[in-house]
């Protein structure tokens, strides 16, 4: 096994055999979803995307800079053969879940190379292959229909509601006690447990469906779907979306479109959404050029939740590659607080949450450095001693005109994806 020079465990399927990379183009659209097995990868957003099949190679403990040196001599050592120059998640693809921070939990971030990829995406689709000389080419099958969860329950969890609104007002506290703390994202945890293994292909498929706007992800046991891309890198063009600012949907058309003119029009979440998108914009500006801030938000709707975005754009220097984008944008103000040192002290000392790698950074990387890597947010982490267990996670800014009863009703909206497509009760 090659030492690479950093902390971090290397597996690889085949090592020292010459490996072949083959992308061939295909006539129809495949149904993505049919063929994602419980084992798979998926990356899936109306209805385009990847999935992945298999591992040829897997990187676990390494930090973004050391994750990008392993990838890109890595995929240097293939030989590649394809029908789709050019063509953005084409060919060999790195699919990553990063911790939010690795000083504070016991998981590691986590790189995995499928050895089968199906994709669908800007009107053409693909089969991709790594296969070392020799060897039959994978094949595909359509999976059997997914199985439902039944009898699902919270088991456990974090912090109780009385719990988190004091954690809630003791970070208010704070923040009006020193003026260099701004703001400070808490977290808070569920345990659920079904009677029967959750199926990884229910929770994809359920998720994909209801919330087609987002980015729908299973990599290595966390399974999500978020609405907020941490960092897009395509032809040259870096693209973040920064959500921040929160309000629960009612259901009613009339009163959610007085709902999103009060968030609109909220101090508070006004004050906490401009934090965050001038910490991204900080974040990029070293490595990018023209880059264009919005001057005011816009509402993103959702089905339970609306939020306000800001869409960051600009042109990434041609050597800078989105996982490393990523990873200088990590963590951003909208997930750990500003300033960001002390922020994170903050969460660590008051949140009583071992985050792994909820809020961190998952998505894909391909040899082009293009990739997409959203915030893992309305997510959860398979267990892996108990195939009916499932840890979920909700978050929310904290400002000093944030009140920790409204917070935390906002943590019960953003369980509510996880929630719903588990089957829990929903009271």
């Amino acid at each position: 096994m090659r030492t690479w020079g950093y902390p971090c465990r290397v597996i690889q399927q085949k090592p020292g055999s010459p490996l072949v990379a083959r992308t061939v183009e295909l006539t129809q659209t495949p149904d993505l979803l049919s063929l994602f097995p419980a084992d798979g990868a998926a990356w899936i957003r109306r209805g385009q995307g990847m999935i992945g099949l298999g591992e040829v190679a897997r990187l676990e403990g390494a930090d973004f800079t050391a994750a990008e040196t392993w990838w890109q001599e890595w995929y240097a050592d293939l030989t590649i053969e394809t029908e789709l120059d050019d063509h953005p998640a084409s060919g060999p693809i790195a699919l990553g879940s990063f911790t939010f921070d690795p000083a504070t939990t016991r998981l590691s971030s986590v790189l995995v190379v499928p050895q089968v990829v199906v994709g669908s995406r800007g009107g053409r689709s693909w089969l991709t292959t790594i296969t070392a000389e020799g060897d039959a080419v994978p094949t595909l099958n359509a999976q059997p229909a997914p199985v439902p969860p039944s009898g699902a329950r919270v088991v456990d969890g974090s912090l109780d509601r009385e719990g988190w609104l004091a954690i809630v007002a003791e970070a208010v506290a704070r923040i009006e006690s020193d003026e260099a703390l701004e703001k400070v994202v808490l977290a808070r945890s569920e345990v659920l447990a079904t009677d029967n293994a959750i199926d990884p292909r229910w929770v994809v498929t359920e998720l994909a469906r209801d919330y087609p706007n987002c980015w729908t992800f299973h990599i290595d046991g966390l399974i999500g779907a978020s609405p907020e891309m941490l960092l897009r890198r395509e032809g040259g063009l870096a693209t973040s979306r920064v959500l921040a600012g929160t309000i629960r949907r009612h259901g009613s058309e009339e009163l959610d479109l007085k709902l999103a003119q009060a968030l609109a029009r909220s101090g508070k979440n006004l004050i906490e959404h401009e934090l965050a998108v001038a910490s991204v914009a900080r974040a990029l500006g070293p490595f990018c050029s023209g880059m264009n801030v919005p001057d005011a938000p816009y509402v993103l709707e959702l089905p339970n939740v609306m939020h306000l975005a800001s869409d960051v754009t600009a042109v990434a220097h041609p050597e800078v590659s989105a996982l490393r984008l990523a990873g200088e944008l990590h963590p951003s103000a909208a997930v750990c607080g500003t300033p960001t040192a002390a922020a994170r002290a903050l969460i660590a000392e008051l949140e009583h949450l071992d985050r792994g790698r909820y809020s961190g950074p998952v998505g894909w990387l391909d040899g082009r450095g293009d990739g997409e890597f959203a915030i893992a947010l309305r997510c959860g982490c398979l267990s892996r001693t108990d195939a009916r267990k499932i840890t979920v996670y909700a978050g929310c800014g904290i400002v000093a005109e944030s009140d920790p009863a409204e917070e935390y009703a906002e943590t019960e909206a953003k369980l509510l994806p996880m929630h719903q497509v588990l089957g829990l009760p929903i009271g």
